[in-house]
């Protein structure tokens, strides 16, 4: 008898719906996954809210996974059932320039499992043997599920090079902030200054280690920065990517200085000056995902202590309300709300 299978369709941020579809067979070189946790991303609320430039609604989500596996196809073999593992969900073509040259986190093709493509927000999904890592033993799937979210942070700060005696400002302290904090930091980071519209976010920006944490709507933002840094900074993630925070990036930022862009822009054109990036010789950078690289970083960061898993999932709910998981996720008290499935109470 075939398997029940849950998947979550999200058509807008209140039209969230657990749909029940034939659990999938794994085909050659897949594997079946029975889903443990999913985290839901800045990515999915944003999509949800109908301001993902790359996501189209309705669309089924879940790329932030970890689960069991359940089955293997043919040429799948390598992973047996019961092994613990975590989704990396860029799907890529293998023969483009970029893939070629091991950048498959720009392929001209690219799709990303559970944004372009039905994903993990199901008690059972297929997914290809080459796409997932193994859990190392004793890391809970509370830590597992934070190794795709530190992957992005951790390929961002390797963008920026090496970053020892060197000080960084981060804008935004959501949960990709607040990695790219932890990350920046372990790769040497000198002084770190964060910035946020919200308080308790600024609060728990400094409790998991900046220098300082200061009103993104201060109008002195660019001179408190600076002193709280001893001067403009080496480095400016950009974890907000709007015309604000932008312009303020621009102003924190050294001359020579280099500016990543880490969080995803609204559709359309944004204004920058551009002559202050010419006349002081600034470099902008976007940023991409990550490769298994990255993937690899993070899981040796996460086994190591580097990240407090407790500080950054303030939130758990069951697959069936999933729309509350949305919901808890746009509130500023939490940082990383996670989704559990098929009846599973997540290792800890």
């Amino acid at each position: 008898m075939p398997q029940p299978n849950r998947r979550v369709l999200v058509r807008s941020i209140d039209d969230i719906s657990v749909e029940e579809v034939p659990a999938p067979e794994p085909g050659p070189d897949e594997l079946l996954v029975r889903s443990t946790v999913i985290g839901v991303c800045g990515s999915d609320t944003h999509a949800a809210l109908g301001r993902h430039p790359f996501i189209s609604l309705p669309y089924r989500p879940g790329h932030e996974v970890v689960g069991v596996v359940a089955a293997v196809g043919e040429g799948a073999e390598a992973f047996a059932p019961g092994t613990r593992v975590i989704i990396e969900p860029n799907l890529y073509c293998g023969t483009c320039a970029q893939c070629r040259s091991g950048r498959y986190n720009i392929c001209r093709r690219l799709e990303v499992f559970g944004c372009q493509t039905p994903g993990g927000m199901a008690d059972f999904f297929t997914i290809p043997a080459g796409r997932v890592h193994r859990v190392p033993e004793g890391m809970s799937d509370l830590q597992a599920a934070l190794v795709e979210p530190l992957a992005t942070p951790v390929h961002a700060v390797a963008k920026a090079g090496d970053l020892t005696g060197r000080t960084v400002a981060v804008l935004g302290a959501g949960p990709i902030g607040l990695l790219v904090l932890a990350a920046a930091r372990h790769a040497g980071a000198a002084r770190i200054v964060v910035t946020d519209l919200l308080d308790n976010k600024r609060r728990r920006a400094v409790r998991l280690g900046a220098d300082d944490a200061l009103p993104a709507d201060a109008s002195d933002l660019a001179a408190q920065a600076h002193a709280v840094l001893g001067g403009p900074a080496d480095v400016v993630f950009d974890c907000v990517a709007r015309e604000q925070s932008m312009a303020q990036a621009v102003d924190v930022v050294a001359k020579g200085g280099q500016i990543v862009v880490v969080g995803v822009g609204a559709p359309g054109p944004t204004p920058i000056r551009l002559d202050l990036v010419q006349d002081r010789e600034i470099r902008i950078e976007g940023t991409l995902m990550y490769t298994a690289d990255d993937y690899r970083t993070a899981l040796g960061l996460i086994t190591a202590g580097v990240i407090d898993a407790d500080a950054i999932v303030t939130g758990t709910y069951p697959l069936e309300d999933a729309g509350k998981a949305f919901a808890a996720s746009l509130q500023p008290e939490h940082v990383k709300v996670l989704i559990t499935a098929a009846g599973q109470e997540p290792l800890k």
